[in-house]
């Protein structure tokens, strides 16, 4: 199996089974995120503590790429500092747009490289609006005096 067989299993999985799916109880933090060119709909939902993520999940419907990406986040931002959630924001948005990763702590170097199978949409300069909503969402979600915020990737 090479790289790209494994990165298109674990997108297929992550979209038909995503984790942390739907919505949180008390979110402290939410936004909604829309892709009208795909119809990718998604609300994020934060607890926020502090500085730390504590939990994050999401809710809607949307392409498989949108839908792995969302289930990715949530993992990989769960537990973080928000410091922590945008230097992988900009890390991500950096790999799967062309452009070159800012340099990250070792600490979220394992995260980043979890978010890889998502990079080969740079290929495909539509999807890349899919990978990225839920990401947007998430920023949205944590700009001061933004609950409930509507972002769109047009």
């Amino acid at each position: 199996m090479d790289l790209r067989d494994l990165y298109q299993d674990i997108i297929l999985d992550h979209g038909r089974h995503p984790r942390n799916f739907g919505k949180l109880e008390h979110p402290s933090h939410f936004a909604h995120g829309h892709n009208p060119l795909c119809g990718d709909k998604i609300t994020v939902y934060l607890t926020v503590a502090g500085d730390r993520i504590e939990d994050v999940k999401f809710e809607g419907r949307g392409c498989a790429i949108s839908t792995a990406s969302s289930s990715l986040m949530t993992e990989v931002l769960k537990g973080k500092t928000i410091a922590d959630a945008n230097q992988l924001f900009r890390s991500f948005h950096a790999k799967v747009t062309g452009g070159a990763a800012p340099p990250l702590s070792e600490a979220l170097e394992e995260d980043a490289d979890r978010l890889d199978p998502l990079t080969g949409v740079k290929a495909y300069p539509v999807r890349v609006k899919c990978a990225t909503l839920p990401w947007h969402a998430v920023q949205a979600a944590l700009e001061e005096g933004a609950v409930g915020k509507t972002v769109k990737t047009e």
